[in-house]
This record gives structure tokens, sequence and C-alpha cells, in this order.
């Protein structure tokens, strides 16, 4: 093979770490894969780091010990954050997606794959720290922003159903209530899926009162893992207290009822601290 050049290198480096996030790489795995000398390549990643750090385009981290290396994080400037979510905000602001219910329309947000990547990134950069084994979500309409926040973590997804599936092998089935319409409805998840011991972060797309986030916890113990974090795209602002404590949306919705109602949508409070 040819020399490779630094600049070579510095590409090829940059589109291996951020295709894998959260993935750790030896210095001996781009030592061998380059044909460059430690000392090279330790330069090469400071560089990058640097230059990461620099352009708020994620985070680029050192971990020490035998298993050590390089792992690339995404994040996101608590400032870009905010100028998205409320650019999405004003979006929902429209009196046409509030549906019966007290629900928002918000299918066509779930499907844009630009929103749901920054959305995921979001919520990824809260969790780092809690060292999450994977992002739990209940069909359907959360797995778009629950697949991203996984991409963004490097763990897997585990999908709740309302009925299980043949292909799944046996299940776990629990019941629970939903808090805004009073259903007992069942969820179950393949046992395959979770091990104990494991960390489970719930994301979902919309809580109300919390029904089905307390039914996803409750699944949990069943099998024996630890939540460490939940977070939502939407939350509404009543009922209040919802029947899950320390969910952390990325909007707070509100509606005035009376012959016009009137829907508010803002950024969450926490986007400010």
């Amino acid at each position: 093979m040819d020399r490779i050049r630094r600049n070579e290198r510095m590409a090829a480096l940059t589109k291996i770490l951020t295709a894998s996030p959260n993935r750790i790489f030896t210095l001996s795995h781009f030592c061998d894969l380059f044909g460059t000398a430690k000392s090279t390549m330790s330069e090469d990643i400071d560089i990058l780091k640097d230059v990461l750090t620099n352009f708020e385009l994620g985070r680029l981290d050192t971990v020490t010990g035998a298993a050590g290396g390089v792992r690339f994080r995404p994040t996101m400037s608590k400032a870009e954050a905010r100028r998205i979510i409320t650019m999405l905000c004003e979006e929902l602001m429209q009196s046409s997606r509030l549906l019966p219910g007290g629900f928002l329309y918000l299918t066509d947000i779930l499907s844009t794959p630009s929103f749901v990547r920054s959305m995921g990134v979001i919520i990824a950069g809260q969790f780092y720290d809690h060292a999450p084994d994977f992002v739990l979500t209940m069909e359907t309409k959360g797995i778009p922003v629950a697949l991203m926040t996984a991409d963004a973590l490097g763990v897997p997804l585990v999908i709740a159903r309302h009925m299980s599936n043949m292909f799944e092998g046996s299940a776990v089935h629990i019941n629970y209530e939903t808090a805004s319409a009073g259903h007992i409805e069942t969820m179950s998840l393949s046992r395959r899926a979770v091990q104990p011991g494991q960390k489970a972060l719930i994301v979902d797309d919309f809580i109300k009162g919390g029904g089905t986030a307390k039914g996803m916890t409750d699944l949990m113990r069943e099998f024996n893992a630890e939540v460490v974090g939940m977070a939502f795209v939407v939350s509404t602002a009543t009922p209040k207290p919802k029947r899950v404590q320390g969910e952390k949306p990325l909007m707070l919705m509100d509606v005035t009822h009376g012959d016009s109602p009137m829907l508010s949508v803002k950024p969450a409070d926490w986007l400010f601290d």
C-alpha cells in the first residue's frame, strides 16, 4: 500500500469514528489500518478532537485502561438545541395539529430524518453518563426518535408491543392503565430482548398522564432491569404530576379549552439551564 497522507487519514478517521458513535476504537486498530506509528496516530486524534470541539460537531473522548482507546459521541450545544426545538415548536403551534383527546399531530415531524436525528442527539447527550445498555420504546410512533437516540448512544433499540409476535419467541406480558383514557391495555416484550441487571433509557414521542411510561417501567421491573432515565418529544402541561417522575421532554404543550381552544408549545425549561 502506498504511503497514506495525513489529510487522507483524517478523512477516513472522521468517517470511521462518526459512523460508529460511542464505540471504543483502540489506537492499535488505527495504526494497523493506516500503517502509522502510535505517536503519529495520537497527533491525528488530537487534531480531530480540536476540530470537533471548536466547531461543536461532537466530542472525542480518550478512554483509559486495558480496553481503552478513543470514541466519538454526538453532542449539540444548548444554543443549537434551543434553536432547533424552538423551530419545531413554531411548526407545532398550528391549531390544525390539535387532535381530539388533547393529543398533537406529530407524524410528519417524526418522519423527517433531519428532525429526528437532531432530537436523538439532544436526548442522548443528556444520558451518556448514565451508560444505558439499550433504549426502550413502545410501538409505534416513538420508534424513529428512539432509534436515533439509540444510534447516538451506540446501543440497541428494544420495542415493547401491544401483542407479541410468534417470531420473537416467548414473551413477558403485563397489563397497564392508560392515564389519559383509563383503559387497561397489554404490553409485551420478548424474554430475549433484555438481560437482568441491564440499564434502560425509555424514549417515546408523547407523555400525557404517564400511564404508558409507567407500564414500561413496570415491564423493566419484570426483567430486573434498571430504568436510568425517561425522555419524550412532547409532554402535556396537565395532568401534573405524571404517574412517573424524572421525565425529560423536549417540548411542553398546553391547551386552553373554550369555544376556541388555544394551543401553546414551547421548549422544555431544562434547555435553558
